[in-house]
């Protein structure tokens, strides 16, 4: 069976895309990532219209990506913040490979402006790709897509 034979409307990456697939969607997750947790810090940091950011969190929020946790500051009203949900924390290895992606070939004349590391060491952190008998796998190199076993 050849690639363009499997259904492409069933495939994971359109259902993926289908949610995460918008520019600012990715933008509103890499500031949650970052601690940006408030509407109105978010709004500022990303210079989002309100109601595009309105849009993009509930979207989030419907299909269990961030929740909404109230929160309420001393003589004000309650209000609300956004987490990433165990499904949004699942989410960090696909924008760390946009964040490699993006510094590779999108970088600016003084180099990427961020490194990501590992808290406890230092270390810088990358993506791998690895299958599950522990090869690491080229990401140049060649992979096969075949149609998944039916689930019973």
């Amino acid at each position: 069976m050849e690639w363009k034979d499997l259904d492409s409307r069933r495939c994971s990456v359109a259902r993926a895309a289908e949610v995460v697939g918008d520019g600012w969607t990715v933008l509103v997750l890499r500031d949650l990532f970052n601690g940006v947790r408030r509407f109105d810090d978010l709004a500022a940091h990303l210079g989002i219209a309100r109601n595009v950011l309105t849009r993009r969190l509930a979207a989030l929020v419907d299909e269990g990506i961030v929740e909404r946790v109230p929160y309420r500051a001393p003589g004000s009203r309650e209000r609300h913040e956004y987490r990433l949900t165990p499904a949004g924390r699942d989410l960090r290895p696909v924008l760390l490979a946009m964040l490699a992606w993006g510094d590779a070939h999108r970088a600016g004349p003084d180099g990427p402006p961020v490194r990501v590391e590992h808290p406890e060491c230092g270390a810088p952190v990358h993506v791998e790709l690895r299958c599950t008998a522990g090869h690491v796998v080229d990401p140049r190199g060649p992979l096969r897509s075949v149609p998944a076993a039916p689930t019973p």
